[in-house]
């Protein structure tokens, strides 16, 4: 895969932002703005368990998707303070994925602030996300095609990312927000998956106090080196292909998804993945012709 590493700034203004990466839709990480928020000295594993230890939490891993799960059906729950436990014993592939800050720990809010950016952000929408060393996010974008900034607080995170002009490259399933989940996107398989090798997209490490802007659409794969945990905040779409697109996968195709689960089953699944492995070929000959 042709990876760029995402540019680092130590800060930036509101108009720097706007000007150089909000308006051509450019990845970029802030390495110093949130210095001055209480979370950035507060936000580690022993400060989460303390104000949300008995909040049971949905858990992911990365099994592939099963016909009889629902769409973003948890895999198991746990309590939080025993999933901190298990994340800082040993490796696990179980995550945190959209958990809602205000919703679950509303106290945590007073820890950061909601920046100026120039867009407004969503402020009911606060998402927190954790993982073991070694676990790791199916490559997909997500179904709002916002623009995402996220926050990293605890350990180290690899992340890729690619703009939705590279779908035609990453196998994407159809009627849904991932690639081919055999795609092991850290190592890929170039003799199995040669489309990839023609994807142009973006790489970074994300450490402590580090901020992730990633343009609306963007796909992301998200692999964490060590036990860690981030913040997402999130501003709509202002495209208006995106904005339609968005509409589209949460009135419809979400809806449309989980029915044809339940109507055919490993059937659905299995003719998802071979019309993304189809789509994709056709899209690579039509390239090299």
């Amino acid at each position: 895969m042709k990876l760029t590493e995402i540019p680092r700034v130590g800060s930036i203004t509101k108009d720097q932002f706007l000007k150089d990466y909000l308006r051509p839709q450019k990845p970029v990480v802030i390495e110093n703005y949130i210095h001055d928020w209480p979370a950035y000295t507060k936000w580690d594993f022993e400060y989460i368990r303390k104000v949300a230890g008995d909040k049971t939490v949905p858990l992911y891993d990365d099994r592939p998707v099963d016909y009889k799960e629902g769409f973003n059906e948890p895999h198991a729950r746990m309590k939080m303070k025993d999933y901190i436990d298990l994340l800082l014993k040993e490796p696990t592939k179980y995550r945190i994925f959209l958990w809602n800050v205000m919703k679950e720990v509303p106290e945590l809010q007073r820890d950061f602030k909601f920046p100026d950016f120039g867009i407004p952000l969503m402020k009911g929408l606060p998402m927190l996300f954790f993982g073991g060393r070694d676990s790791y996010t199916f490559m997909h974008y997500d179904i709002d095609l916002a623009n995402i900034f996220h926050f990293h607080f605890a350990g180290k995170k690899e992340c890729i990312l690619f703009p939705q002009s590279e779908s035609k490259f990453l196998y994407k399933i159809p009627h849904s927000l991932i690639t081919h989940e055999s795609i092991d996107f850290s190592n890929p398989d170039f003799d199995k998956w040669p489309a990839l090798k023609h994807a142009s997209g973006y790489k970074t490490s994300l450490n402590h106090g580090d901020v992730l802007y990633m343009p609306e659409g963007y796909w992301h794969y998200m692999k964490y080196i060590t036990p860690g945990f981030s913040m997402s905040l999130r501003s709509v779409a202002r495209n208006p292909l995106h904005l339609s697109k968005a509409f589209y996968n949460v009135l419809f195709m979400r809806y449309f998804d989980n029915g044809m689960r339940r109507w055919k089953g490993k059937k659905w699944i299995d003719w998802k993945n071979k019309k993304a492995i189809e789509r994709t070929e056709k899209h690579l000959k039509e390239q090299m012709s």
